[in-house]
């Protein structure tokens, strides 16, 4: 487990932060440890410490919370799951596919944009999905800074901690 749950002072999510950032804002009296995992790292001087898993700041930030996750191919790829959305093939290496044709004034948005294939999104080149005969298996839609913030916990297998603690 590289990454850290971060916590704001009143328990609302704030952030992943790597081991080695954890480890400072632990020596630096900045965040209280929840909970840690099993994985030891051992000090120069030969002090045994256990990871953080999740820690909560102890004076809180006033964060203005998006309300919109930002358009990018890795957000696009994270919301269909890293699978193409007209054969639903993962191994492929995926691309961005708009399903109006940016030459027929498609434009970028989550709800334009699916995850594809490069033969899928070479077989149906500049055309519509229906042009193409191909249709897809999930509706795309604008996902949700909570949405993300669950996949991501899931990803990391560490939601059965943050159920127990009562966050998430």
């Amino acid at each position: 487990m590289d990454q850290c749950v971060l916590l704001n002072a009143d328990y609302t999510f704030l952030n992943m932060v790597d081991w080695k950032r954890a480890m400072c804002l632990i020596a630096k009296d900045k965040v209280q440890v929840l909970r840690r995992s099993e994985r030891i790292i051992r000090t120069a001087e030969g002090i045994a410490v256990k990871v953080p898993l999740v820690m909560k700041l102890i004076k809180l930030i006033r964060k203005l919370y998006l309300n919109r996750v930002p358009f990018s191919k890795k957000n696009v790829l994270v919301r269909d799951g890293f699978k193409c959305a007209y054969c639903g093939n993962g191994s492929h290496r995926l691309t961005i596919d708009h399903i109006i044709p940016k030459s027929r004034n498609g434009r970028t948005t989550f709800e334009n944009c699916v995850a594809s294939c490069k033969p899928c999104n070479n077989k149906k080149g500049g055309r519509t999905p229906s042009e193409a005969a191909m249709y897809l298996r999930v509706k795309p839609f604008q996902p949700t800074i909570s949405e993300f913030l669950r996949l991501k916990v899931k990803k990391l297998g560490i939601n059965h901690v943050l159920k127990s603690l009562g966050i998430y």
